[in-house]
């Protein structure tokens, strides 16, 4: 259904898809991607980032919500990037993890997108829709990446957030799913109870 799903914000390097996840907490990717063509212009690596004061990083992200929070993260993990990792975003989740700001959402959209690498993202499209489908049956992020990983083959791991994401997107979404519109509605156990209201 989603052969060409990729992640939705705009990005050049792992530095800036790092930053730009930080942003996308309770924001859209939309609107982090007309946050961050200025932002990225204006402090383009980690170095530029680190040597602000979170104050002044602010008013660039101030329409992403949460913005001092954000803005702290951002140049805590800059400074933490630039002292401890030579200027590169780090490859491994227990690295990343490290970082300030970064969850371990923020480091397997990095390890997945940027890198390549064998990594579910679980945000809130990926944990209703799973959970809707019947893949998993956990009330926790944690669980449910762990589920997921246990009935995804890995080299899809990369690919099936985003197809996830996708359909919460376009068809299943939190309050009214579409689906009498839906490829998988023979599938899902849960469109019999959506389909009866």
């Amino acid at each position: 259904m989603y052969p060409d799903a990729i992640t939705a914000l705009h990005y050049k390097n792992p530095f800036q898809l790092l930053v730009a996840v930080i942003l996308s907490a309770q924001c859209t990717d939309a609107r982090v991607n007309v946050v961050t063509p200025e932002l990225f212009k204006k402090f383009p690596t980690p170095e530029s980032l680190a040597k602000l004061r979170p104050r002044t990083l602010e008013p660039y992200i101030h329409s992403c919500g949460f913005f001092r929070m954000k803005a702290k993260s951002i140049v805590g993990a800059s400074r933490e990037i630039v002292a401890r990792f030579g200027g590169k975003v780090p490859r491994t989740m227990e690295e990343l993890l490290s970082l300030p700001g970064v969850g371990r959402k923020t480091a397997n959209v990095v390890l997945a997108v940027a890198y390549g690498q064998a990594a579910i993202a679980v945000d809130t499209h990926v944990f209703r829709v799973a959970n809707r489908l019947g893949l998993v049956h956990a009330n926790t992020p944690e669980k449910v990446e762990e589920q997921l990983m246990q009935v995804v083959p890995r080299k899809l791991w990369a690919h099936a957030h985003h197809w996830l994401i996708y359909h919460g997107r376009q068809v299943c979404h939190a309050r009214k799913p579409r689906c009498a519109e839906c490829s998988l509605v023979d599938l899902c156990p849960s469109a019999r109870i959506f389909l009866r209201r």
